[in-house]
């Protein structure tokens, strides 16, 4: 499996990565993040990946090839688990989240691909 984990930043607040990471797959809350239309986010995903199985409410598997993800929401964040995806997919999912100006945290790296990070 391969997480990618968006969320947003009120103006003027800017915190610890990693220590957001964590809380958020605990989670709890954490303060200073701004709340997401996550049924609108949903709506998105599922208009992306229309010619996708859509498992149930928060998964969708790929039947003409490789791949399968789980999107699991808060109130501040958005979680998507990649199952065998290939690189192509998850880009079209971080493409998604920039609509909404939620930058990647990948936990893997671990590395938040911000405006921020780029100074």
């Amino acid at each position: 499996m391969y997480e990618l984990l968006f969320w947003k930043y009120e103006d003027g607040v800017y915190l610890n990565h990693q220590e957001v990471y964590e809380a958020l797959d605990e989670d709890q809350v954490v303060e200073g993040l701004e709340k997401l239309p996550t049924d609108v986010i949903l709506n998105r995903i599922n208009s992306v990946f229309s010619k996708w199985e859509r498992v149930d409410e928060n998964s969708w598997k790929n039947n003409d090839g490789p791949g399968a993800f789980c999107v699991k929401t808060t109130p501040n964040s958005v979680k998507i688990e990649c199952y065998g995806t290939v690189g192509t997919t998850m880009d079209k999912l971080v493409d998604i989240m920039d609509e909404y100006k939620c930058p990647l945290y990948d936990p893997q790296v671990p590395e938040r691909y911000d405006e921020m990070s780029e100074k």
